[in-house]
């Protein structure tokens, strides 16, 4: 069986074998679960989104926490005080995934490392539940989904709307035409960071607890800076974006209650306007996607004001002939059209709220935290079913692809032509070279 990044055997003459204390099993294959059977699973990555689903899958009886992994030893220690202090504690993501008694790894580690992991981790008979943005390129994510069909494992990625019942009705009731054809969606990211942002830092030794060179994996050497880790990568293009971080799950709402695979032509603008820190990215930003299907789909990226764009608490908007749909986790209001120029001015269509049969979301401030937790669960339960989950990797791999084309489209400052279904820029074709990186040595992705 091979391994992403170093050889098994390379990795092994090197000395980094199994932690002292942790039991391997002598199986080749990992048993069929039942389904009363205990999930054991081990957590790579486990500060900030990784501890919040270390309490999600802790809500469940059928989940046992038994590995935590971290390349800070402080983020270690905190979590493994989440799960009672039982958890085996490592390093190296290799070595947890070396343990044939863990069924599947709960993924949470910066989007640079994403598919390396997820893919050793199919490779070596693991389950996965992996975060949003399920990749950093295009060539990535759609390399995991090859190797989660190659190799049968269940993957589920982290866009926990997914779980949510209500919006699984609303994307019947939308393709069922109910507010007209829809020309144009819309979401957002509003959070004003004027001036200072996440600030400034100087280059300087990590933190004694930190194994830096591993936190940066097939990203360039560099030396530590605190603007990046820990949490603040997200604002450095070289390790994730805020179109990635938060805008894919707009997008993957938007493209579920439409039914769109893929845009077909993408154009961004923006850039650094007012915001005066560390950031490699935009603090404003717009892109517009034309699907194949006829509508534009619009996010933006505002960074340099929070007001909300759109009436709260909504935070996906889809304006149709018939109605425009305000969606919120908890609750859709639909609004009726009335018709325009030289149209006959009454209502199109009655007003209508959609909401969650069981009212468990409704209103609550914490609904991401009761989704999560549902995600959670069906997770456990494809893995003993073997049925591809809510948000399987092919679903996370197309709503991924939006907000990486749309970082394509603003750093090129031109209009992409996408080809969805050969994976590919048909335009300006020099595009292509975006698609992917060349991984800092000794990663490799398989």
């Amino acid at each position: 069986m091979s391994n992403v990044g170093m050889s098994r055997r390379k990795f092994t003459k090197t000395g980094a074998v199994a932690a002292a204390g942790f039991v391997l099993t002598a199986a080749h294959h990992r048993k069929v679960l039942g389904a009363n059977d205990r999930v054991r699973i081990g957590c790579i990555g486990v500060a900030n989104r990784g501890r919040q689903l270390i309490d999600a899958f802790g809500q469940h009886k059928d989940a046992e926490i038994v590995a935590l992994c971290d390349v800070d030893r402080t983020a270690l220690e905190r979590a493994n005080a989440l799960v009672g202090g039982k958890a085996q504690l490592l390093g190296d993501f290799r070595k947890l995934l070396d343990a044939r008694d863990i069924d599947a790894v709960v993924i949470a580690t910066p989007d640079h490392w994403h598919a390396l992991q997820m893919i050793a981790a199919c490779r070596a008979d693991k389950d996965v539940y992996v975060e949003k943005p399920l990749s950093k390129t295009l060539h990535e994510g759609r390399r995991m989904v090859e190797v989660a069909r190659e190799t049968k494992r269940v993957v589920q990625v982290g866009t926990q709307r997914r779980s949510n019942p209500l919006y699984a009705e609303a994307a019947r009731y939308f393709q069922e035409g109910n507010i007209g054809k829809v020309t144009v969606c819309r979401g957002y990211w509003a959070s004003n960071m004027w001036p200072d942002g996440m600030g400034k830092a100087a280059p300087s030794e990590p933190p004694a607890t930190l194994d830096w060179d591993m936190w940066l994996g097939p990203r360039p050497k560099r030396p530590y800076q605190a603007t990046i880790a820990p949490y603040k990568f997200r604002w450095w293009h070289l390790y994730s974006s805020q179109i990635a971080n938060q805008g894919v799950h707009c997008l993957d709402a938007i493209r579920w209650f439409t039914g769109d695979l893929a845009p077909r032509r993408i154009a961004a603008l923006g850039g650094r306007f007012a915001v005066d820190d560390d950031r490699t990215i935009p603090d404003t930003m717009e892109v517009t996607f034309e699907c194949p299907t006829g509508r534009l789909i619009v996010f933006g990226v505002y960074e340099a004001s929070g007001n909300p764009p759109l009436p709260p608490p909504a935070w996906v908007e889809l304006r149709g002939t018939l109605g425009t749909a305000l969606a919120a986790d908890g609750m859709i209001e639909i609004v009726p059209e009335r018709g325009g120029q030289f149209q006959d001015r009454k209502p199109r269509m009655k007003p209508a709220t959609l909401k969650p049969a069981d009212e468990a979301i409704a209103g609550k401030r914490n609904a991401n935290l009761v989704l999560t937790a549902r995600h959670a669960r069906n997770f456990l339960d494809c893995i003993k079913t073997r049925e591809r989950p809510n948000a399987d990797v092919e679903i996370g791999h197309r709503s991924t692809s939006f907000s990486l084309l749309a970082n394509i489209a603003l750093a090129t400052r031109s209009v992409l032509e996408w080809d969805a279904e050969n994976q590919t820029i048909l335009s300006p074709q020099a595009a292509n070279e975006h698609l992917h990186y060349e991984y800092r040595k000794p990663w490799t992705l398989d």
